[in-house]
């Protein structure tokens, strides 16, 4: 038996879906619409990719050996991760439809995208099992990078998350102990999944090779994309520029559509060697 990975059913389904997104962000934009009925579908369509597409790719864990195999845990983790901030994004989709305000912070909503945040984190270490990254770990440059990165992320992130996207502020009062908890981690996690992603992907990229090497690519450039998607909202928000179906949505679209997409990879496909 031969194992080889191809763009599968659910990755082209995926891509027709982002390709009519992405048309629909477009006529929004020139419509030059920011309370419409169309940017808060806009908001729930896009947030259809994770929902979906996590909760589907949380059985591809099972060819992996589910919880029992790295890969399967990363699979699972990630897929599981998509799920939830998919989930918080239909709390929030609720709030624009039914309530006609936005949600509240904290809310239902919070509890999806930040349950997110450590089903991520462990995915993407359990990535790195999966990748030549310890092999990359035992080299100079990679002992320097393990180090140094985290710091250059921390610093710049610091710069972008807190004085550029928050005005300097990281948080505006110490009386609302679950708003100042959602107001650290939301920064926390970008930083620990950005510094981990860079670190994987520099350690690895020399070591990882094979039929996956795609989709794990995809999944940390999703990563990578999703940290910037995080700085753009956090900025919209604070000087009051946000609304649903923004560019800084369009941003998140393909940062959980390339996650999506990435996991999705991981579908096993058996194929019988032709007789010589």
């Amino acid at each position: 038996m031969l194992l080889r990975m191809h763009i599968n059913v659910y990755q082209k389904i995926l891509l027709s879906y982002l390709a009519l997104l992405v048309i629909g962000w477009l006529a929004l934009f020139y419509e030059g619409a920011t309370e419409s009925f169309g940017n808060y579908f806009y908001s729930f369509a896009f947030s259809l990719i994770p929902l979906i597409g996590g909760f589907g790719a949380t059985f591809l864990a099972r060819d992996w050996g589910n919880l029992g195999s790295a890969v399967g845990r990363a699979v699972f983790c990630i897929s599981l991760g998509l799920f939830t901030w998919g989930a918080g994004s239909m709390v929030w989709s609720y709030y624009n439809f039914f309530v006609g305000d936005s949600a509240p912070y904290p809310g239902l909503a919070d509890i999806g995208f930040v349950a997110s945040l450590p089903l991520w984190i462990y995915g993407i270490i359990s990535l790195s099992r999966a990748t030549g990254a310890r092999a990359g770990a035992r080299q100079t440059i990679g002992k320097s990078a393990i180090i140094a990165l985290p710091i250059i992320v921390s610093l710049i992130s610091y710069y972008l998350l807190v004085e550029v996207a928050r005005g300097g502020v990281l948080i505006d009062s110490l009386n609302d102990y679950l708003k100042l908890s959602l107001d650290l981690a939301y920064p926390l996690g970008d930083v620990i999944i950005f510094s981990i992603t860079l670190v994987i992907f520099t350690l690895s990229l020399r070591f990882l090779g094979g039929q996956y090497r795609g989709a794990v690519l995809w999944i940390l450039v999703g990563f990578a994309l999703m940290y910037f998607a995080d700085f753009v909202f956090s900025y919209t928000t604070t000087v009051g520029t946000f609304y649903d179906g923004d560019w800084g949505d369009l941003l998140f679209t393909f940062a959980l559509a390339t996650i999506t997409y990435g996991v999705l990879g991981f579908q096993v496909k058996e194929v019988r060697k032709n007789s010589a």
